[in-house]
């Protein structure tokens, strides 16, 4: 037999990156529930440890039992506990992600122990550990909250929170049909959730051989590429004091609201770091293609967010310099539109530090 999960580990550490496991199980309680109602060999007792008990739940983790949802038994939440310890001594991953239905109260205290067991032992080995969850199921600050499964939230959120989306609008795995969003998209949907203290979890589904369809791969490789020009304001930055501006909005934001995020040259996202003695960057993310003039008006003579002055202004990438200026409308760029080959673009804006 092969162990193809540490197979796929070792494959991922060989090439420097960070190995996580999603964690799906608490869905095989009901997942497979109309099996049982056909003649099928889910309801075979031969076949219950691939099928789960496959029982009647609603998909609403916290909706109240019922004949038609019925709550995981402690037979299931044992074995739900120990299949996870099991993964995490094989594998020691440094991300634990789970969906939606680990919020059904039945699965409170178990999410507590595993907690305290993965924890301390990532601590033991040196791993700084992340669980990724969803709807609540840990308390605020225990763990990193999913709030936008392909989508985002309205505004800053006080904590680290994560988006996840894929290469393709229809589905996570491979399909034949795909509709794989553009590069472009898809470092605008970054910029947007980084902007709002989120990070970005991108997936893509190999074909059945292992292999990464080669769409895919040129997407990725494409987004390789804008990092080594405007890395700089994503890795290592933060919030601003303000997540952005323009005209594009998202509502309330949270989940599969990603189609409608057709963001324009006039939508702006801030990031902020600290640089050198005695200053600090704000990055302006500039959604859609470039115009001859871009108007940053989080920045203006009125509104002094950048309350010890802007000392330049340039855009990432660029050694050319821009002309700029300031007045009620807010940071005016004159843009070298032929010399900007990729977008979303990235200005810099040079400010003192507070004193």
């Amino acid at each position: 037999k092969r162990d193809v999960v540490g197979e796929l580990r070792e494959a991922v550490e060989r090439q420097g990156l960070v190995f996580g496991v999603s964690y799906h199980r608490a869905e095989h309680w009901w997942f497979f529930d109309h099996g049982m109602r056909i003649e099928s060999d889910v309801r075979d007792p031969k076949y219950f440890d691939l099928y789960g008990p496959a029982q009647p739940a609603l998909l609403d983790p916290r909706a109240p039992p019922s004949k038609d949802n019925i709550p995981p038994d402690r037979e299931f939440l044992t074995d739900w506990l120990l299949r996870l310890v099991e993964i995490v001594e094989r594998y020691r991953p440094w991300i634990v992600y789970f969906d939606w239905w680990i919020a059904n109260l039945s699965f409170q205290s178990y999410l507590k122990a595993f907690a305290a067991y993965y924890y301390n032992r990532c601590y033991r080995w040196g791993i700084e550990p992340v669980i990724v969850y969803k709807h609540g199921a840990f308390k605020e600050g225990t763990a990193v909250p999913d709030l936008a499964e392909r989508g985002t939230i309205k505004t800053i959120y006080p904590s680290i929170w994560l988006a996840d989306t894929s290469v393709d609008y229809r589905s996570w795995g491979f399909i034949r049909d795909a509709e794989y969003k553009s590069p472009e998209t898809l470092i605008a949907h970054m910029a947007d959730v980084v902007s709002k203290n989120g990070v970005f979890l991108l997936n893509i589904g190999p074909k059945p051989d292992g292999t990464i369809p080669e769409e895919s791969k040129r997407i990725l490789l494409d987004i390789g590429e804008w990092f080594k020009v405007y890395g700089e304001s994503v890795y290592g930055a933060r919030p601003w004091r303000v997540y952005g501006e323009g005209p594009t909005e998202v509502g309330e934001g949270g989940f599969f609201i990603e189609r409608k995020l057709a963001f324009t040259g006039e939508d702006i996202r801030y990031t902020f770091r600290d640089c050198y003695p005695g200053y600090n960057y704000i990055y302006a993310i500039v959604l859609g293609r470039p115009k001859e003039e871009v108007v940053l008006r989080a920045f203006t003579k009125n509104i002094k967010l950048a309350e010890n002055g802007i000392v330049d202004v340039d855009i990432v990438g660029i050694e050319k310099k821009v002309g700029w200026s300031i007045d009620a409308d807010g940071l005016k760029l004159k843009t070298p539109v032929d010399e900007i080959q990729r977008h979303p673009y990235v200005i810099r804006i040079i400010t003192k530090k507070s004193s």
